[in-house]
């Protein structure tokens, strides 16, 4: 991995309970991220009544400098939180009807998987010890950049008519006017 990149594994616990819908039987939350966590597979962590939470997955947070200006949104919130993107799944071995695709501390990455409808977006606030990484991370890579004030030309764009109505009708007067065809009679 790159220098400006860095990776740490993070742990997803997945919270399952029952819903409060006749169309649904079960609600998913995410019920909190562990930094530094080992491999899991779908391993029961704690049962309160029918409610049970999983330590689903291990996936790898990656925090890149190019994002550098997502993560300190990201920081901005009231509460930092990751982001967990999940995708319901078809197969019929699979321990659960959820797969944990990635976990990601940008916002704006989080709001283009929400885009998609195709996923499954939860957040789970951010450990402090992870609030510090990322804060370290940003302090290494962020580059403040310049405001530069965009000048206007000079140039005159007003004088020529050029792309403006029906190239076929040949007078200024009535550009959208629809073209005649030659010979045809006008009907007043």
């Amino acid at each position: 991995m790159p220098a400006s990149a860095l990776s740490l594994p993070l742990g997803i616990v997945l919270r399952r309970s029952p819903a409060s819908s006749r169309w649904v039987s079960w609600t998913w939350t995410v019920a909190g991220v562990l930094p530094g966590a080992g491999p899991a597979d779908w391993r029961e962590l704690r049962r309160e009544g029918e409610a049970v939470e999983y330590h689903a997955a291990t996936v790898p947070l990656e925090f890149w400098a190019s994002d550098v200006e997502a993560y300190m949104t990201g920081l901005a919130a009231r509460v930092p939180a990751v982001y967990v993107v999940m995708r319901r799944t078809t197969e019929a071995d699979a321990p659960h009807d959820l797969e944990v695709v990635l976990a990601t501390a940008s916002p704006y990455e989080a709001q283009d998987y929400l885009d998609s409808g195709e996923e499954i977006v939860e957040q789970a606030p951010m450990p402090e010890g992870l609030v510090a990484v990322v804060r370290d991370f940003v302090e290494r890579h962020h580059e403040e950049e310049p405001f530069v004030k965009r000048r206007r030309d000079k140039r005159r764009v007003d004088l020529a008519e050029d792309g403006k109505g029906d190239a076929r009708i040949r007078q200024m007067s009535d550009v959208y006017r629809a073209p005649r065809r030659a010979g045809a009679e006008t009907v007043q």
